[in-house]
């Protein structure tokens, strides 16, 4: 999964807003643990699209030297046992999706620092 930038919905965005006010952890940090959260769910499949109005992220900022296992599990998650390989562009739109998902949870789950706290160490 290559790619430079990625932008995320306007509805993660607005998202990320609240829960950096809430948590005070950063959106770039906010969005690594909404990929897990959403990856643990299970896949979003195909044809799973979200708007890319939102906030861009350059991708070692999103994701960090965690670059080569976050594309691996998107892997594993995606794309299973059935043998078949996703695009380099249908990996990236499946990404986007799994953090549209992803902070839809988190947002849920996390009211306070203390609840980021449980949630990592539930994991």
């Amino acid at each position: 999964m290559r790619f430079t930038k990625l932008k995320i919905s306007t509805d993660a965005t607005s998202r990320l807003r609240s829960l950096r006010q809430r948590t005070g952890l950063t959106p770039n940090l906010l969005c690594r643990m909404a990929i897990m959260l959403s990856l643990e769910e299970g896949p979003v499949g195909a044809g799973t699209m979200t708007d890319e109005g939102g906030q861009e992220f350059n991708a070692y900022t999103l994701t960090g030297d965690y670059h080569g296992m976050i594309a691996a599990m998107l892997g594993l998650v995606e794309e299973g046992d059935a043998g078949t390989r996703l695009s380099e562009e249908e990996q990236v739109v499946r990404l986007r999706a799994h953090i549209h998902r992803g902070v839809a949870t988190l947002a849920v789950r996390a009211k306070a620092p203390i609840d980021v706290a449980r949630l990592a160490m539930a994991a």
